[in-house]
């Protein structure tokens, strides 16, 4: 048999059991949490790599090879979930290099880490002065955690105690000219609805559409294969926390130009109440 035809049958025997493997192994292994995942999974290709060339190693062998380094982190894992200690002897564990502010030398001797390299992680954090850093955690992938202190934190709506809406994950409609029935059928959506909604942005069309998304509060984001097809709309929100800010502005006025105490009673009770509807939901408005 020719030598490129074993090459061949070869390179696709080892593609096959690593693409099993993967799939066996999980995510962890592909994210190389650890030291011990990535040297797995430099050996594992180095064993694919060389059996698909080196005919002096029987094909059986390579795979058998492959298949014990395949298997053999998902046995450590699971036993790594079973045990903390045999997890901590495995994947070693974090190590604390700033603490309240203060760099830890026996740490970082621990760690064999000098202070340049500590700069170095903390400027890709984009952290320039020790001064700012609370607590810094070497992790067990030799990434740096880097938790800032209070005062240099950026500003959250949370911390002005602003209320914003609340927001999940955005949900594809159509992709490449294509709706997806799937997540139309998940929101309860139909096609009529998706058509009318791009129409509203310039689409003749679905087909028109290259990417439409929707957020959970209902805006629709439309990219289309012909750019000078878009049109800017105007914003819906906007509009409605207007008209209700005008209702509650009239209910007052009428309550002040009427003479009829139960009438003037009933505009000054709805006024208040839309008042409190609107210190509610104007911030979902904006």
């Amino acid at each position: 048999m020719p030598e490129f035809v074993l090459i061949f049958i070869r390179s696709i025997g080892a593609f096959v059991l690593l693409l099993v493997m993967a799939r066996i192994m999980g995510k962890k292994q592909i994210s190389q949490l650890t030291f011990f995942d990535y040297c797995v999974g430099i050996t594992i290709g180095s064993i694919a790599a060389t059996m698909s060339v080196d005919q002096n190693i029987k094909i059986i062998n390579g795979l058998a090879a492959l298949f014990i380094w395949g298997i053999f982190p998902v046995v450590v894992a699971y036993f790594g979930l079973k045990s903390r200690v045999f997890s901590k002897i495995t994947d070693g564990k974090a190590t604390i290099l700033i603490k309240n502010g203060e760099v830890l030398e026996k740490a970082m001797k621990k760690s064999q880490m000098s202070i340049n390299e500590l700069m170095l992680l903390l400027r890709e954090k984009d952290i320039f002065k020790v001064s700012e850093v609370e607590m810094a955690v070497l992790e067990t992938n030799g990434k740096l955690s880097v938790m800032k202190k209070s005062n240099v934190q950026p500003v959250t709506p949370k911390t002005l105690g602003i209320t914003v809406e609340k927001e999940d994950g955005p949900t594809i409609l159509i992709m490449d000219g294509q709706p997806l029935k799937e997540s139309l059928s998940k929101l309860g959506y139909s096609n009529d609805w998706l058509l009318r909604e791009i129409q509203k942005q310039g689409a003749a069309d679905i087909k028109d559409v290259f990417l439409a998304q929707i957020d959970s509060n209902g805006e629709i984001y439309v990219d289309f294969y012909n750019e000078m097809k878009k049109q800017y709309v105007t914003e819906q929100k906007p509009m409605v926390a207007s008209a209700l800010k005008k209702a509650q502005a009239d209910l007052e006025s009428f309550s002040l130009q009427t003479d009829n105490p139960v009438a003037k009673q009933m505009y000054t009770q709805h006024a208040s109440k839309l008042q409190e509807t609107l210190d509610t939901i104007l911030p979902y408005l904006k």
